[in-house]
């Protein structure tokens, strides 16, 4: 299966779905100034071919191409790369396929003929609000982490709690009795060291029982 390249690029991969050559040429001649890296296609098949085998944070795409139409090469992508973001170029404007585009999240539609700098700011807002999403859902995927984080600390102090044989291992053994668990090198050292202020900090306020091992463990380092 094909692996997901990271999500933030530093050099932004672009594909150009356009039939007529100069026009996609000043295009990508635009996008190489701005130091993107750029491929280009003729065709809604050709740009389908290129997305099983590359990931691309930007497809900038003609409505009106020679085999498929554009919309459906637009929804296809849309279907299997939703992080993808997507500027629309078209001679032919309407509101069906404005609104079509306003539904399926496209970042902007602009009308032939547009210049330089109007392509320049659709990609650069495109791009920019693609970084946005994928720093959004590492931050969620962060704190989805730490919230598991908590969760693993919690059943290791009540596994403690409960059974006096992992209790000794944990005592005893340290870190190495919690090598089935899904913890970060922090918080196995909190629960070994008894670090009562990470702990919390971390995974909140728990009861005296959860609490217990911490505190034995606290009293066995001031003996």
């Amino acid at each position: 299966m094909h692996q997901m390249q990271t999500a933030v690029r530093s050099r932004p991969n672009v594909l150009v779905v356009e039939d007529e050559f100069s026009l996609a040429k000043g295009l990508q001649m635009v996008m190489d100034e701005e130091g993107y890296a750029v491929d280009m296609t003729d065709t809604g098949q050709g740009a389908l071919d290129k997305f099983r085998t590359k990931d691309f944070d930007l497809m900038v795409a003609d409505l009106r191409l020679p085999d498929i139409d554009g919309m459906e090469v637009i929804q296809r992508v849309h279907e299997k790369r939703p992080e993808t973001k997507v500027v629309i170029i078209t001679g032919y404007p309407s509101v069906s396929t404005a609104v079509q585009a306003v539904k399926m999240g496209v970042s902007d539609y602009l009308r032939k003929p547009f210049t330089d700098d109007e392509f320049r700011a659709a990609v650069g807002t495109a791009l920019k609000d693609r970084e946005k999403g994928s720093m959004e859902l590492l931050i969620a995927e962060t704190e989805k982490e730490r919230l598991i984080q908590g969760q693993e600390v919690i059943r290791v102090l009540e596994r403690a709690y409960q059974n006096k044989a992992f209790w000794r291992d944990l005592m005893e053994n340290g870190s190495e009795a919690l090598r089935d668990y899904r913890l970060s090198h922090n918080a196995k050292a909190a629960i070994v060291s008894a670090d009562l202020n990470w702990i919390r900090e971390n995974v909140g306020e728990l009861t005296e029982e959860q609490l217990l091992f911490v505190h034995r463990r606290l009293e066995r380092e001031a003996w």
